[in-house]
């Protein structure tokens, strides 16, 4: 990795976000010692300037941040560390830091990562009344369902308003999601094949 731009601290700033979802998770400070623990170890490390000490993530909670890749902004001057987390990234609890401000509606991008988190949860707790959680009882049903939506957002798409077509193709994306979740499948799963397919 080329050599990093550190301020007049000695810190420089990591941006931590979520290897699989591309969610922003926190924004944290790493020194040379942070970013070489980093390198070194696999997970994240970081300079505390509240507490003027080195400080594993994880270390305590549990909740560690398994390093994918560090990448370098163009100057050199910030690090984005994408990661696997094993838990929350905010101290108190929450996904992610950014919990706070305006939070609502949720950004385009956060759909299909809270989708993916509610079908998990339908599936382990089986809530009674949960239509997902009847779906994933019935895998053959979910396949129907899939073709049944395809179709109709095809069809939408042939001759329909945009509405329909968003509507539609919603629904396809709600039900390929609990097909994939079925299968112990994740949707960036479906985003590797994609990603490799580039090469």
């Amino acid at each position: 990795m080329q050599e990093i731009s550190f301020d007049e601290r000695g810190l420089v700033p990591c941006i931590v976000q979520d290897w699989r979802t591309g969610e922003v998770l926190t924004l944290a400070y790493m020194n040379a010692e942070a970013l070489e623990r980093t390198r070194a170890t696999g997970e994240t490390h970081f300079w505390s300037r509240s507490r003027n000490e080195l400080w594993h993530k994880g270390e305590t909670s549990g909740n560690v941040q398994r390093v994918r890749e560090l990448r370098l902004d163009c100057d050199s001057d910030a690090v984005l560390a994408l990661v696997e987390p094993a838990g929350p990234a905010c101290h108190t609890g929450e996904r992610t830091c950014f919990h706070n401000g305006d939070v609502g509606p949720p950004a385009p991008h956060e759909a299909l990562p809270a989708l993916e988190r509610t079908v998990s949860s339908r599936r382990r707790e089986q809530p009674e009344g949960s239509y997902t959680a009847t779906l994933l009882a019935d895998p053959p049903r979910i396949g129907e369902k899939v073709r049944e939506e395809a179709d109709e957002a095809a069809r939408a798409a042939a001759g329909e308003s945009d509405q329909r077509v968003r509507e539609e193709a919603a629904d396809l994306l709600y039900h390929l999601t609990v097909l994939m979740a079925s299968r112990g499948l994740a949707l960036a799963d479906a985003y590797d094949e994609l990603n490799g397919r580039r090469r």
